[in-house]
């Protein structure tokens, strides 16, 4: 979650730089060329099943497809920081979501969790909006529609996570990692080809190639395997806590390294995901174990 707020808010000069529908495509392809090794089914994985291969579209169209188009979009619009503040609403939609579908408990710890969140956002809420180097006349002239595109990136995240749990069970974290990468290919295809003829690829830097190259590998392939790694032994609604290090992570490159400002008020609000973190976290009491009779 860390590195996925790292590269959401270093798209920002990516989005700048490509059409959002082009940027998509090429993160997808670049990321197909480097693991598709990763396709091949292990000989110990049974075949899938229809609801299986319905499950892996969804996660790719919901939580690769559909957030790419929502997030980037959305972070021309606004600032990292305000990104910020709309994904910090993603660990509370992910632990209703898991509620909702797979039937999961909220502990008071989890709910205590989800409750600092909510702070964290709240107080985020009441710093005004100042703008920064890194967001640009487009910060400036929609910020209310790239916070609602933001927020529509958040929905399309706890579906990824609820989803993601569901297919842990099923096919293994790299299998999956490829497969949805590959949907998510196939579907930015048309549109990636379309503006891929009126684009020149010749005006863009090579710093700007590198980071899309840094980009493409790390929210394809590092942090997809990652996050399916993790949701193999950890509740959605747990992980879903651990999404609060998204915002965390994108407001503090864009305050770094995209110079956008940062209030003790903000700070404030993280020092509260943190300790949702930690609560989320933390080791549970267990009942004593009484000796064998």
């Amino acid at each position: 979650m860390s590195l996925v707020g790292s590269y959401v808010a270093l798209s920002k000069p990516l989005a700048a730089a490509f059409p959002v529908l082009l940027l998509a495509w090429l993160r997808f392809g670049i990321a197909a060329l480097a693991m598709p090794h990763w396709l091949r089914r292990p000989a110990d994985e049974p075949p899938m099943t229809r609801r299986t291969r319905g499950l892996v579209f969804l996660e790719s169209f919901l939580g690769n497809f559909l957030f790419s188009i929502c997030m980037l979009f959305g972070v021309s619009l606004t600032s990292a920081v305000s990104a910020g503040v709309i994904m910090a609403s993603i660990p509370a939609v992910v632990a209703i979501a898991s509620w909702l579908f797979l039937g999961e408990r909220i502990t008071r710890r989890i709910a205590a969790a989800i409750a600092c969140a909510a702070l964290g956002i709240g107080l985020l809420a009441l710093t005004p909006h100042h703008g920064g180097t890194g967001g640009g006349a487009a910060d400036r002239s929609a910020p209310w529609l790239g916070n609602l595109l933001v927020f529509c990136a958040v929905l399309c995240e706890a579906a990824y996570a609820v989803i993601g749990k569901s297919l842990t069970g099923r096919l293994g974290p790299k299998r999956i990692s490829s497969l949805i990468n590959l949907w998510g290919f196939t579907l930015s295809t048309p549109f990636g080809i379309w503006f891929a003829l009126r684009f020149d690829f010749a005006g863009v830097s090579t710093g700007l190639w590198l980071l899309l190259v840094l980009y493409a590998l790390a929210a394809s392939i590092w942090t997809v395997w990652l996050w399916m790694t993790g949701l193999r032994s950890v509740p959605a609604s747990q992980a879903g806590v651990f999404t609060v290090m998204l915002p965390v992570s994108a407001a503090l490159v864009g305050v770094l390294v995209l110079g956008e400002p940062l209030s003790a008020t903000q700070i404030v609000a993280f020092g509260m995901a943190l300790v949702g973190v930690v609560l989320a976290t933390w080791p549970s009491r267990r009942a004593p174990t009484l000796p064998a009779v």
